[in-house]
Order: structure tokens, then sequence, then C-alpha cells
């Protein structure tokens, strides 16, 4: 995978950190669950970019 193709994966998941980061900081109200669902969402960025 040519670095522009991982470069573009990782724009096109930064969208979902910020949306979804709000979306679980307003269900639960404190931030250790956000960081839990960047986490997570790291790992599988990184997954799909590894290969």
């Amino acid at each position: 995978m040519d670095i522009s193709r991982k470069l573009g994966i990782l724009v096109f998941c930064a969208v979902p950190a910020i949306v979804g980061g709000g979306i679980v900081y307003a269900i639960f109200g404190t931030y250790a669950p956000v960081f839990i669902y960047e986490i997570l969402l790291l790992f599988v960025t990184l997954g799909i970019i590894s290969k």
C-alpha cells in the first residue's frame, strides 16, 4: 500500500474519532469511555494500515 493511500485512510478515520468521541462523551458524560473508544479506533486504524 503506498503512502498516499495510508494517509487517506488516516484522514478518513479522523472523522469517526472526532464525531464518535463527542457521541461517546454525550452518552457517558466522562472522558474515560472516550479514551477507550479512541484507543480501540486507533488499533483498528493501525490494523488496516499495516496490511
